[in-house]
């Protein structure tokens, strides 16, 4: 199932259990796959046209009569556009609004460097009082839009829009406030993030052919971050890895690195965007333009373990 069946189909339910949820899309709920809840809920389901800093304040002054509005659109759009709204409508007034952003990153691909917010997480951080989530794949979406509408206040949600590989089984727990060790390791940590997860998993398993155990842990919840599990690792691997779809500058990257140099400096190498505006191209393609592989993150576990020898 694509991500954004997934979301459709959380978001049904949630309509169906709660008539105080409101869905807000602004003129691309076809493309995020939130059309037919129109159908279901003609005065939950809207569309509000391409105005989204209009729907912006609309779900702020809802939130503030005790409504419950989640309002999507593509990252771009759910973020540098309506920066404002979500810094003073919604954080300052302290409302409770979540925001679904979907294509992030390269995962926009044909829509080009104007759709491609590479920068979203960076913009948001900067924020007082604004949760940051990243999903990495429909088990992940299913359990954190189930946790989301329970928490008060503002969240951003960041999501791939399409196919996402598998990472979780039907059996895991989401924790809104902690990260997932997928793998154990003692010579080098990586922290990944969205759909950088599945690529540090493929390079663990190139590094364990050269003998080099690397510990992968996912770290959904940018902020606040999980610093018990980024300071228990980096202890024990003494290096450290971060991969993100997102520019390095304000991202997982500067997260991860604020909180060790606060209280265990480690050394660090990053992977992802390198201050850099998105193109056109099919995802393989920008992958392997913005050095986002897996082969990369192999490169500079190896480069990260040599700076603690």
């Amino acid at each position: 199932m694509e991500m954004r069946q997934v979301l459709c189909k959380e978001l049904e339910n949630l309509l169906k259990e709660d008539e105080r949820v409101i869905v807000m899309d602004a003129d691309l709920a076809s493309a995020n796959g939130t059309l037919a809840l129109r159908d279901k809920f003609k005065d939950r389901a809207l569309d509000v046209g391409i105005s989204e800093q209009n729907m912006a304040s609309m779900a702020a002054g809802m939130s503030a009569y005790g409504m419950k509005p989640f309002i999507c659109t593509f990252t771009a759009f759910a973020t540098r556009r309506i920066c404002d709204q979500i810094a003073i409508s919604m954080s300052y007034a302290k409302q409770n609004v979540k925001i679904i952003g979907t294509d992030a990153g390269v995962s926009s691909q044909l829509n080009g460097g104007t759709h491609m917010s590479t920068e979203d997480i960076g913009v948001l951080r900067s924020i007082p009082d604004v949760t940051i989530v990243e999903v990495v794949d429909e088990v992940q979406l299913e359990q954190a839009i189930k946790t989301l509408a329970n928490h008060e206040g503002v969240v951003y949600l960041r999501m791939v829009r399409k196919d996402a590989p598998k990472v979780f089984e039907d059996d895991y727990k989401f924790n809104l406030y902690k990260a997932d060790t997928l793998k154990e390791g003692k010579d080098v940590t990586i922290f990944a993030t969205g759909l950088m997860v599945s690529e540090a998993l493929k390079a663990s398993e190139k590094l364990k052919e050269e003998g080099i155990e690397a510990e992968v842990i996912n770290i959904h919840t940018i902020k606040p971050i999980d610093r018990e599990s980024i300071i228990k690792s980096a202890k024990k691997t003494g290096a450290v890895v971060t991969c993100e779809n997102h520019n390095i500058i304000g991202g997982l990257y500067s997260a991860v690195s604020e909180v060790l140099c606060d209280e265990l400096p480690t050394p660090v190498k990053a992977v992802g965007i390198r201050d850099h505006f998105g193109e056109v191209g099919k995802l393989d393609f920008l992958m392997d333009k913005f050095n986002m592989t897996y082969e990369t993150i192999v490169e500079k576990s190896k480069e990260v373990i040599k700076m603690k020898k």
